[in-house]
């Protein structure tokens, strides 16, 4: 005679779909379908077999056989139903089940309603419950409040924590969660500060949520007083340091997590070896993949990713095609991160025979090797690669067509230029910020000024790029007046605040006006008005306009000023303007420190020899050109001083 106990021995032995119908034909013969509790064990077992080709179906119909199914029964039954995948079947079945539900019925039901983000069905479920007085049931009321934050519906489950009598730390840790999600800091601040107890799930959750939104301080703060600490929390610590540029905090904390015994994951390594690669130092690295070995943490796809990159990043591309290559499980980020690794050390041929031999190429790959050539001056086969994409009927991303006409500006190539444009207007493209500065910059660099103006004008949104590109590619093009008063419809917009490059546009527009009392105004505008520290374009703008207009010293004064060390062109520009205006004081001196700083420079040995020659101080001139014979200095034809002190 079968009984329970014995029912839980055969079930634990069984081993083939034989023997467990052998089972249940004993379980009906034995007369246990009167038997709920009985019932319920075989249910439980057939429900979630691997030896029947249609578990769920078997169950249902064993289900139907039972003489009075109880409340566990049936939940058993939602529950399989959940976790074979097919959550949209568990209402339809909860309808059909001949037992009263218990406070694992709803549960369920509510979670499979949150799988499917239907909240309206969520709703019903609440409803339900409270009709059959569960709705102050403390585990009902947290898997309510879960259902309605995973269906983004925060002011019903706000609603569902305010009217709890009691809560514990799940009902705290879920409310805050989808606080976290949803970005809300201001609420997430304050379910944090009434919590009662902040266990190691709270403060990760903070710590998330301020690395997300750059609070590192902050995030710090929390991490740095919380009472408990887990693996989680150690990762969201190590993640929000390394989101945030600050790699070397992040090893930091991954070395302090090292002096305790915790366990090392997934996520951990990810966020530590993509600091590592941030950070580009390689024995970091190569220290953290010999800890994924032994963790045996090897095999995981994003861990190989992540390595693939960072040994990319460290300029060790042998080291990661060996890791790609000896991967047994590749995805679409293997790929890329490969491809991307090869471009970032200038293996360009490399990186388009591997393309090649991709399985499947999502955007991310063509966009990859595309900026990839851009950025390598393999403008061409940039060009190349999108003609391919187009062949195959793939629309690029918008990534992809900036990269393209970074392509085409690079060449000049006006008319292939044209041609992405009028690809874009035909295929509704957006035009964004970055979309129209890019092309801006290429009709203003091919010297299409109308076109670049035409896009200028269509564009919805006008920040600060498209003015610069416009007021740049207008002073380029000569179009002195114009590229200022483009600056000064800039200001009156409102709806761009000029930036370095604003002023490095302007600046080069009065140089090459010699407009020098503008250009006064607009270098004591940009540090007074906006608040902008002048970079060395910014000074060598400046010296170069007053030393063509002959103020020479002014123009050394500002040098001599400069709170950082100028370049060759700034004082080979006071050079210059030395020998037009016969400041030949000033040119010694200004002379002898460049041939310190450029000792190879034809141009500066050649005018400072001039300004010796012009002194009568021939012992100087012989002098001069023996060092430059010694030097093995080239004589440069066909240049201007001037000319190859800008160039330099």
């Amino acid at each position: 005679m079968l009984t329970v106990s014995l029912l839980d021995a055969h079930l634990a032995r069984c081993c083939s779909a034989r023997h467990l119908l052998q089972i249940h034909a004993q379980f009906i013969a034995s007369g246990l379908l009167a038997d709920a509790f009985a019932a319920s064990r075989l249910l439980l077992f057939t429900s979630a077999t691997r030896f029947l080709p249609l578990p769920l179906h078997h169950s249902f119909h064993l289900l139907q056989l039972v003489h009075h199914p109880n409340a566990f029964s049936c939940s058993t039954l939602l529950k399989a139903t959940l976790l074979a995948g097919m959550p949209h079947l568990c209402l339809p079945l909860y309808a059909s089940l001949p037992a009263s539900p218990d406070a694992y019925t709803h549960p369920i039901l509510a979670a499979a309603c949150a799988s499917r983000r239907d909240a309206a069905e969520g709703g019903q479920v609440h409803s339900h419950a409270i009709r059959h007085g569960f709705g102050d049931n403390l585990y009902v009321r947290n898997a309510l409040l879960y259902m309605y934050s995973a269906c983004g519906c925060l002011w019903d489950a706000r609603k569902v924590f305010d009217a709890g009598p009691t809560w514990d730390a799940v009902s705290w840790n879920t409310i805050l969660a989808a606080y976290v999600h949803a970005g809300d800091i201001h609420q997430a601040l304050g379910v944090f500060a009434r919590m009662p107890a902040r266990n190691a799930t709270a403060v990760s959750l903070m710590v998330s949520l301020f690395g997300k939104r750059g609070m590192v301080d902050e995030a710090w703060r929390v991490f740095d007083e919380a009472d408990c600490r887990d693996i989680f929390t150690w990762t969201a610590m190590i993640s929000c340091f390394e989101r945030n540029d600050m790699f070397a905090e992040a090893l930091h904390v991954f070395s302090c997590m090292r002096r305790e015994p915790w366990p090392l994951d997934e996520a951990l390594m990810v966020s530590v070896v993509a600091a590592c690669a941030q950070s580009e130092i390689i024995q970091n690295g190569e220290l953290c993949h010999g800890l994924i070995i032994r963790a045996g943490l090897c095999s995981l796809v994003n861990v190989q990713n992540v390595l693939i990159h960072m040994y990319s990043c460290c300029l060790d591309v042998v080291a990661a095609r060996r890791l790609f290559d000896s991967s047994e499980r590749l995805d679409m980020f293997s790929w890329n991160s490969m491809i991307a690794g090869y471009l970032k050390n200038g293996h360009v041929k490399d990186a388009m025979s591997l393309f090649s031999a991709m399985p499947h190429k999502d955007n991310v790959s063509w966009s990859t090797l595309i900026s990839g050539c851009v950025q390598n001056n393999q403008s061409s086969d940039a060009l190349s690669v999108f003609d391919n994409m187009q062949s195959q009927g793939i629309r690029p991303d918008e990534v992809t067509v900036v990269c393209v006409i970074s392509a085409c500006t690079n060449l000049s190539a006006l008319e292939k230029g044209k041609l992405v444009h009028d690809y874009i207007r035909q295929n509704k493209y957006h035009v964004t910020l970055l979309l129209g500065t890019s092309l801006i910059d290429m009709y203003m660099k091919c010297g299409c000024l109308e076109a670049a103006l035409e896009v200028f004008n269509i564009m919805e949104e006008k920040g600060t790029p498209c003015w610069n590109a416009v007021i740049v590619g207008l002073a380029m093009n000569g179009l002195v007046t114009k590229a200022l008063d483009m600056f000064s419809e800039m200001e009156a917009s409102g709806t761009a605040i000029p930036n370095e490059i604003t002023f490095t546009g302007v600046l080069s527009a009065c140089r090459h006006a010699g407009l020098v009392e503008e250009g006064r105004h607009f270098f004591k505008l940009m540090r007074h008005k906006y608040q902008i520290v002048p970079n060395i374009r910014h000074y060598g703008c400046m010296v170069d306009l007053l030393g063509r207009a002959g103020y020479v010293k002014e123009a050394e004064d500002m040098i001599e000023s400069m709170p950082l060390s100028p370049d060759v062109p700034a004082w080979g520009a006071l050079l210059a303007a030395c020998w037009k205006h016969g400041e030949n004081e000033v040119g010694k001196r200004v002379g002898r420190k460049l041939v310190d700083m450029d000792p190879h420079h034809d141009g500066f040995h050649t005018m400072l020899s001039n300004i010796y020659a012009k002194e009568g101080m021939w012992k100087s001139v012989n002098g001069l050109r023996g060092s430059m014979k010694q030097r093995h200095v080239p004589k440069v034809s066909g240049h201007t001083v001037l000319e190859l002190s800008h160039s330099s």
